[in-house]
């Protein structure tokens, strides 16, 4: 038995949104240094928070732990609810691996935007997708954009289940939704020198967005971010 539904491969609920994959899918794009030490059939699971996840999850979540001391809520937050997952499969061996997390050497434990592309959850978008390149000797970083949210979304983690394997699982493409070379050196451009502004975000329509106090908090250096919702009445001090 499946430890999560796969007949859609991907799943909005809520304020998440996750899709299924193979731990193959993504070790066969990647150079060996960054392969997950897993067999090449696991069951893998790439975790989105939607832009709903700051209302529904991340406040309450933050409400609730006043007399805790917070280093990063948002970090918190997903890790605490990731965590109900797992507790929730007890029949199951769960792995969790967190965007924040790095190795001994500073390199990312799983690179969340490859494994949202393999998995067909975003799709990521780099200078190898340009036909004319227009940027020189520039470092170019590319960015993962979701067919409903646009760039209204962040990759939280990857769920892996060591013992379920899925020889069987079709792998899907993720939606091309930035199709043409102009839209594409747009978002690229947008993404690289003006992402402050957030508006390589909206490079598509999109379904939803954040909210203007999310953005305010968002955008707020991290020191600040704690100050900021005690500001806007998400949590209170006691005296």
């Amino acid at each position: 038995m499946l430890p999560l539904d796969l007949n859609g491969r991907q799943c909005i609920l809520g304020a998440v949104a996750w899709a299924g994959c193979t731990v193959g899918w993504y070790n066969a794009v990647l150079q060996p240094s960054f392969h997950l030490r897993y067999s090449e059939d696991t069951l893998a699971f790439i975790v989105l928070s939607t832009p709903s996840m700051f209302d529904r999850a991340f406040k309450p979540f933050v409400d609730k732990q006043l007399l805790k001391k917070i280093n990063d809520p948002v970090d918190q937050c997903v890790s605490y609810h990731l965590s109900l997952v797992k507790e929730s499969l007890p029949d199951q061996r769960v792995d969790i691996i967190y965007d924040y997390e790095i190795l001994p050497n500073r390199k990312p434990k799983f690179l969340a935007q490859t494994a949202a592309h393999v998995a067909g959850a975003a799709y990521y978008y780099q200078r190898k997708d340009v036909r004319c390149d227009p940027w020189g000797e520039k470092k170019i970083y590319g960015v993962c954009i979701h067919p409903r949210y646009g760039g209204w979304f962040a990759i939280r983690g990857l769920l892996l289940f060591p013992d379920v394997q899925v020889p069987f699982l079709e792998q899907v493409a993720p939606v091309d939704c930035v199709a043409s070379e102009e839209k594409r050196i747009e978002l690229l451009e947008k993404f690289n020198f003006h992402w402050r502004d957030w508006s390589y975000r909206d490079i598509i329509e999109v379904k939803d967005r954040y909210s203007e106090e999310q953005k305010a908090y968002f955008g707020a250096p991290p020191a600040e971010r704690f100050k900021l919702l005690e500001l806007q009445g998400v949590v209170q001090r006691s005296v």
